[in-house]
């Protein structure tokens, strides 16, 4: 199924907005999971994927964290994917939306995710949208900065290809293709808009 909304790049990259989907089916080398500090799993996308990946993966995360205690925000860290799809699963902590923006430890949450993947070799990964949910960021504000982290940290790639957000619900989806339209009004990027998510 072709992506809602797309951002090509120089070097044949692409970010793509996809939903309402579900980030346990993707087939992309990684997806990311918007983890606690603990890695125990928890509620949300972190529960779904521990779920549907099964047992595997909380095994690895425990033996991380019996190195490196808890992932401080911002951080991320890869395991296998289990069950899923997916190769590996990255796993990144987001900020707690308190009285002022996190927008600096957010950003380094898609960029540290990326360059990860990138580490490995790896060619495509997908994210959901982090810290929107039970921590409280508003859409409006995350939406921005993860498409501009995400474009910077692709541009400087050379393994990894494609970048796909995986939203679940389609006030999401809405909120991140806007934020990327206005990035590419500002930045005169290429777009290719592939569907009219208005409807």
């Amino acid at each position: 199924m072709a992506p809602v909304f797309q951002i090509l790049l120089a070097g044949d990259r692409a970010l793509e907005f996809d939903g309402p989907a579900d980030i346990t089916k993707e087939t992309t080398d990684a997806i990311v999971n918007a983890a606690n500090s603990s890695l125990l799993g928890g509620g949300g996308v972190d529960g779904a994927i521990h779920r549907a990946g099964g047992p595997e993966i909380l095994a690895e995360c425990r033996q991380i964290v019996s190195k490196i205690g808890s992932l401080p925000a911002g951080q991320a860290v890869i395991t296998c994917a289990g069950r899923m799809s997916a190769k590996h699963v990255i796993h990144t902590v987001g900020p707690i939306y308190r009285d002022q923006p996190e927008s600096a430890t957010l950003a380094s949450c898609y960029r540290e995710s990326i360059w990860l993947a990138e580490q490995r070799g790896l060619q495509s990964l997908a994210f959901p949208s982090i810290s929107t949910g039970a921590y409280g960021y508003p859409l409006s504000e995350a939406a921005p900065v993860a498409v501009s982290a995400c474009i910077g940290a692709l541009k400087e790639c050379a393994a990894v290809r494609l970048v796909r957000f995986v939203l679940f619900d389609p006030a999401t989806l809405r909120a991140y293709v806007n934020a990327a339209r206005e990035f590419c009004a500002i930045n005169r990027a290429i777009v290719v808009p592939v569907e009219d998510v208005s409807r």
